[in-house]
């Protein structure tokens, strides 16, 4: 059949709400995940995990454990060390403010001489059968001497806190600074009023869907290593792993199949990954680990944790003159992948938001705790950069009696001062701030609240509004793979490095090749998975993909353009010079005679051709993708509180985005509830509770909560899409975006409700027993 004739763009091209390729077999249940994967004769690993959160290691006796029927090996951090392993590396490297490096104390997979955290793996063992590994991890004989541990930041820096490492001292990883204080404290010193409020991000456990696991072997005939692993991009962790095995990338092979949700927490390595690799090596067999649920409360890394004082100087019209940002980032006990970045970079980059502020201040301490690591969480520091703006400008409209709209308006970047340089050192290259907030003001029937806020009262109930007026900075500039191969099946195959693990990129990337060269959607194929047909990969994170995948595939798009033409030219016996393409077809220029992309693949790769015409289709290259885009909005919620019981319930929700140009409308508007309801998750449930000896308390779901459907209310979504300029698709990203906006909307509409009995601030989780202390407190 000719291809032309299944041409449809107007069904499955860009902007069209074409539904997700894999949910129907996913739906099924036919996706296939870490755990799903078994190979012959496996073994299974379990992890011996520390139950004191700060001691000394007297011992660790194996003795018992390797009676145990069924065990195959059982080794300590002695027996990695010796084989030679390498660390697990921090990939930040910033200087402290007197221009010194950060600290990076050295993390080994398992911990010697001393332990940090509850949790922090100590010993493992590889037994014939996953219970029979859990029972003798169970014999496995843990001597160790408690020491004194400190598990909040404040506390941890101040002087005789426990110390975690020698050569860390008063646990001060980075002493960070951005700005020019001297001009900050300047402005500040004129401001007609200035706004200071306690800001608390706290600390979330992930709590992904699917649990880590990991099935690694290796080879020894041909010295390669192949893993198994949940990931957020197979190319990176190749070379990552490859670092810690002391081996050239080319001998490891990743392969990562259906990912169950991730947020950032399995973009890096763990420790389990090199102790199932050193067994699977000297036992000559695969071997297997998953995650027990409760196990993952301890062995994933935490989000967020941050405690900053804002600061805001306003004029007397209540226009901004500076921000400050001053605070404490809680590590954890080891500093991990993304380390430091969340509490300074991203925080400087996303508090200007989408407003004209002259100047800004952070700084911030990060400090080491005997909790479990910290790393990137859904936005990585750009959700709390909006958090901490918001919830500034909305204390400073109401202690200047300045409605908050008009306060934001007046203090938006207009759309004739971009490209706009802010002092983020970040230059804005679209957006309509001003027109975002309008449409969601009346979206959310501003104008109704009051009437709203008396129907509630008249049945008890606090009312309050909340906006969160966020502008997010995506990841930076990177390399991506644009692969494109067309099979012998007439499939074509896109190869690229960003990694789905739930956002669905299959379709998306589809309609991007639909629109590029006409292929019929049906036959688009996504190999995302295997580090051996990567060439490069950034993997998915900072809501880049869109743009970072998507520029690739349309490079890659024009490369079989132009190989398509000179082949064109042969078949069809013009010159190269007259083929025109265009809706999937080569054509002689102002003539009927022309050939379909996918009938010239299946022509060239069966056909005897002279030199210089391509043999193939097929392009693999790499991709420089954009720089950082800026997807912004407005979210817009309202709460009712029962101050008897300090419940929160969220009862209307609105959001206008401008995500630039939207591959799939029915995609965005997914990913942007997700983010939205997990954003609602930090804000009123989800606490994390360490005691003073540093145990975790809330290390179930018994104890820690997270929402429900029943937590939500129908979430509005509406596009005001201002497209990029930086991009070839003129796509902003969509991924993170719903924290940014709901955590301050939600928060905002929480201390607006309070303020009526006389609460002026709230930390997040706004959990029912503080909101209720709150108000016995004010009365």
């Amino acid at each position: 059949m000719d291809d032309s004739i299944q041409w449809g763009s107007t069904k499955f091209g860009v902007g069209q709400p074409v539904p997700r390729n894999e949910d129907p077999k996913l739906l099924r249940g036919e996706g296939r995940y870490t755990d799903d994967v078994s190979l012959k004769n496996q073994a299974w690993c379990v992890i011996v995990r520390s139950r004191h959160a700060h001691g000394t290691i007297r011992k660790i006796d194996l003795t018992e454990a390797k009676k145990m029927p069924g065990v195959l090996g059982a080794w300590t951090g002695e027996d990695l060390n010796a084989a030679g392993y390498g660390t697990l590396k921090c990939g930040i490297a910033y200087n402290n403010r007197d221009g010194s490096p950060m600290k990076k104390p050295e993390r080994r997979s398992l911990a010697t001489g001393k332990v940090r955290y509850v949790g922090d793996p100590v010993a493992f063992v590889v037994a014939e059968t996953k219970a029979q590994a859990r029972d003798a991890a169970e014999a496995v004989e843990v001597d160790i001497d408690e020491l004194p541990a400190v598990t909040d930041a404040r506390e941890a820096a101040k002087p005789g806190a426990p110390q975690l490492f020698d050569d860390v001292p008063g646990n001060l990883v980075l002493d960070w600074h951005y700005g020019e204080a001297d001009k900050v404290k300047e402005a500040f010193a004129k401001a007609a009023h200035v706004t200071r409020i306690p800001l608390i991000s706290n600390r979330i456990v992930v709590n992904a869907m699917e649990p880590r696991s990991a099935l690694g072997f290796y080879d020894k005939a041909s010295g390669r290593w192949t893993f198994h692993v949940g990931s957020q991009g197979v190319f990176g962790f190749k070379n990552s792993l490859a670092d810690i095995l002391n081996e050239k990338p080319e001998n490891v092979r990743i392969l990562t199949d259906n990912v169950g949700g991730s947020f950032g927490m399995k973009a890096g390595i763990y420790p389990e990954y090199a102790c199932i690799l050193h067994a699977a090596r000297l036992l000559d067999r695969p071997v297997k680990w998953t995650d027990d649920r409760s196990e993952s409360f301890l062995s994933d890394c935490h989000g967020r944790d941050h405690d900053f004082e804002g600061e805001l100087a306003l004029d007397k019209d209540g226009r901004f003159l500076a921000v400050r940002f001053t605070g404490y980032a809680n590590m954890g006990a080891v500093l991990n992948t993304a380390g430091p970045l969340m509490a300074t970079v991203n925080v400087v980059k996303n508090s200007i938001g989408v407003y004209r502020t002259p100047l800004i201040e952070v700084a911030t301490k990060c400090i080491m705790t005997n909790t479990v690591p910290i790393n990137a969480y859904r936005g990585a520091g750009r959700p709390e950069g909006n958090y901490f703006m918001e919830r500034l400008v909305s204390a400073a409209a109401a202690e200047m009696g300045i409605d908050q709209v008009e306060i934001r308006k007046r203090n938006h970047i207009a759309p004739e001062q971009i490209p706009y340089k802010a002092p983020s050192a970040m230059e804005y290259d679209s957006g309509d701030f001003s027109a975002l907030l309008s449409k969601a003001v009346a979206a959310a029937d501003w104008n109704g609240f009051a009437k709203r806020k008396a129907e509630s009262k008249s049945r008890g109930l606090l009312r309050g509004i909340g906006i969160g007026n966020y502008l997010e900075v995506t990841a930076p500039q990177g390399k991506e793979m644009g692969g494109l191969r067309f099979e012998t099946d007439g499939s074509v195959t896109i190869v690229t490095g960003t990694l789905d693990y739930g956002q669905g990129h299959w379709t998306p990337f589809a309609q991007v090749l639909v629109d590029k060269l006409g292929i019929p959607f049906e036959k688009i194929k996504l190999h995302q998975n295997d580090s051996d047909q990567l060439i490069a990969g950034g993997g998915t994170g900072g809501s880049r993909s869109a743009m970072a995948s998507g520029g690739a595939i349309i490079e890659a798009g024009d490369k079989v353009i132009e190989k398509g033409k000179q082949a064109a030219a042969h078949v069809l016996e013009a010159a190269a010079a007259d083929i025109e393409f265009g809706k999937g077809r080569f054509t002689i220029a102002g003539t009927d005679r022309s050939i379909g992309i996918l009938e010239l693949a299946e022509r060239v790769r069966t056909m005897r051709l002279p030199d210089g015409v391509p043999a193939s289709l097929d392009v693999k290259l790499v991709h420089d993708t954009s720089p950082s885009a800026f997807p912004n909005g407005c979210h817009i919620c309202e709460v009712e509180i029962d101050p008897e019981t300090g419940h929160v319930q969220v009862v209307k929700y609105s959001s206008v985005s401008d995500f630039g140009t939207i591959l799939n409308p029915l995609m965005v508007a997914g990913q942007t509830h997700g983010g939205i309801v997990q954003g609602i998750g930090q804000a009123l449930y989800e606490r994390t509770v360490f005691d003073k000896d540093g145990q975790f308390l809330t290390g179930s779901y018994m104890d820690y909560a997270i929402p429900r459907a029943a937590d939500t209310c129908d979430i509005g979504f509406i596009s005001h899409p201002v497209p990029a300029k930086t991009n070839a698709l003129g796509a902003k990203g969509c991924g993170e975006a719903g924290c940014a906006g709901s955590l301050p909307a939600v928060m905002n509409a929480v201390v607006d409700a309070l303020r009526e009995v006389g609460v002026k601030s709230m930390d997040m989780p706004a959990t029912p027993e503080r909101v209720w202390q709150a108000i016995q407190a004010a009365r």
